[in-house]
């Protein structure tokens, strides 16, 4: 099994390949990627003969979202401290909101401090999402904490009831755009491990990562059947 690994979102774009004809293993059932169409969506052939259609990103998404749960039930998420700390300013209630949630955060990956009146100071972000921009990802995070109900700082002791909604939000910030160019290498790489990811079917917001048009639909559609 070639070494390729799933891209890092903040990595350059590489040049655009494509291929056909190749052989596809059976134990491969996402099949082996042709093309990537529209920078967004790879096309790839399985055993059968049929066409799978994968969504870049929502698939990056959910291998996300499941390696950093695996890391944070794990008992230790790999942290990235960042090179300057970022200096966020938000609504102050946002900013008590993280706040009172630092030592959970910080559970996650996410190592954030006061520095001063509805500002945030970020030390460190999970290595997983690569160099994700601070600020949106705790603003969304903040989006999210009061949506689920932890409008005050008092109510934000059940982080862990809410883990997957949170781990949805930092998963949509850490992976690879819809847009980003990929090497047929990174395709690969990608489908091999959504073959080995819980829930690679949908996307942390429960959208699909993949979809199966069969030779018969094909056929069908060009008036062969």
């Amino acid at each position: 099994e070639p070494s390729a690994r799933v891209p890092d979102p903040a990595s350059p774009a590489p040049a655009f390949e494509s291929a056909l004809g190749d052989d596809v293993p059976s134990e491969h059932p996402l099949g082996a990627p042709v093309a990537q169409v529209l920078d967004t969506y790879i096309i790839a052939t399985a055993p059968d003969g049929d066409l799978v259609l994968v969504d870049q990103h929502a698939a990056h998404e959910r291998l996300t979202h499941e390696a950093l749960r695996a890391q944070y039930l794990g008992g230790h998420v790999n942290a990235q401290r960042l090179l300057l700390p970022a200096v966020i300013d938000m609504r102050r209630a946002h900013a008590d909101l993280l706040l009172a949630q630092a030592p959970a955060l910080a559970r996650l990956g996410v190592e954030i401090e006061s520095f001063g009146p509805g500002t945030v100071l970020v030390r460190a972000l999970p290595a997983l999402l690569g160099t994700t921009d601070p600020a949106p990802l705790l603003r969304d995070l903040a989006d999210e904490l009061e949506t689920e109900g932890l409008a005050t700082p008092e109510e934000a002791a059940v982080l862990d009831g809410r883990l997957d909604a949170v781990i949805a939000r930092m998963a949509c910030h850490g992976s690879i755009r819809a847009g980003r160019r990929l090497s047929r290498e990174e395709m690969s790489a990608l489908l091999r491990q959504m073959e080995v990811t819980p829930r690679a079917g949908t996307c942390s917001h429960g959208r699909p990562t993949w979809l199966k048009l069969t030779r018969h639909e094909i056929e069908r559609m060009f008036g062969r059947r």
